[in-house]
C-alpha cells in the first residue's frame, strides 16, 4: 500500500450534521421542510449543483447557485471549531512516517476545502475535487483521476469513505474501500462494497488492517 485516500466531509470530521442543518435551513423558504431521512436519501453525498437542480428544477440557474452559497457560508458559520475524528492524528502521522500519500477525493466545493483544512490543519500530497472533472461521485472518475496523478494501482491505496455514494465511488475505481460510520446506515455502506466498517480512526481493527498491509504499526 502507498497511499491512502480520504473523502473529506463525514471522513475526517463529523460533518453531515452540519451539512444536513444548513441544507434544510435553506431549501426552507422554497417550501421543501424536509428531515434528517429526507436529507439522507435526497443530498448526501451528492454535487451541489446537481442536489439543486433535482430539489428546484424550476429555479433559473443563477438563483439555484445564490442558494448553493449561501447553504455553504451557513456551513461554514457552523463548522467553527471543528475537530477531526479520533484517531486521525496517529494516522496522518503513521503515513507521513512511512512514506505513503495521503489524497483527498471529495465532492465538496473548493471553499469548503479550504476552510476545512485550514481548520483541521492538514496537507495532502493531493487533492482532486469532483467540481473540476467532468463528473463527480458515485462515478469511480475521482479516484481514477487520484490513482493516475499518484502512478499507482488500485490495490496500492486505501480509500476512507462515509457515504454509499463515497464508496461505490471507490470501490468502483478498484480501491479497497473503508466505511466510516459517521452519518450513515452502515448496511449501506456494505452493500456499497465497503469491507471493513469503522466509527472513527481510532478503530482498532483499522490498525489491524493496516499491519497486514505494510506492518510495523503501533500498538495500543
Amino acid at each position: 500500500m502507498r497511499a491512502l485516500l480520504f473523502d473529506l466531509d463525514g471522513t475526517l470530521a463529523d460533518t453531515d450534521r452540519l451539512h444536513e442543518r444548513a441544507w434544510l435551513e435553506s431549501l426552507r423558504p422554497y417550501g421543501i421542510e424536509g428531515d434528517h431521512a429526507f436529507y439522507q436519501e435526497h443530498i448526501s453525498g451528492g454535487l451541489n449543483p446537481e442536489i439543486a437542480a433535482r430539489l428546484l428544477p424550476h429555479l433559473p440557474e443563477a438563483e439555484r447557485a445564490a442558494l448553493v452559497e449561501a447553504k455553504e457560508h451557513r456551513f461554514r458559520e457552523l463548522a467553527q471549531g471543528l475537530e477531526g475524528l479520533p484517531g486521525l492524528p496517529e494516522l496522518w502521522r503513521w503515513a507521513g512516517e512511512r512514506g505513503v500519500a495521503r489524497g483527498l477525493v471529495t465532492n465538496a466545493p473548493r471553499r469548503n476545502v479550504d476552510f476545512l483544512l485550514r481548520a483541521l490543519s492538514l496537507e495532502f500530497d493531493l487533492v482532486v475535487l469532483a467540481e473540476e472533472l467532468p463528473t463527480g461521485k458515485p462515478d469511480p472518475l475521482p479516484y481514477r483521476t487520484a490513482l493516475e496523478r499518484l502512478g499507482l494501482a488500485p490495490a496500492e491505496a486505501l480509500a476512507f469513505e462515509d457515504s454509499p455514494s463515497g464508496v461505490r465511488s471507490a470501490v468502483g475505481a478498484g480501491i479497497p474501500t473503508v466505511g466510516l460510520t459517521t452519518g450513515h446506515d452502515p448496511r449501506g455502506l456494505e452493500e456499497a462494497g465497503a469491507f471493513l466498517l469503522i466509527r472513527d480512526f481510532s478503530d482498532g481493527r483499522l490498525w489491524e488492517c493496516l499491519e497486514k498491509l505494510c506492518g510495523d504499526v503501533p500498538s495500543g
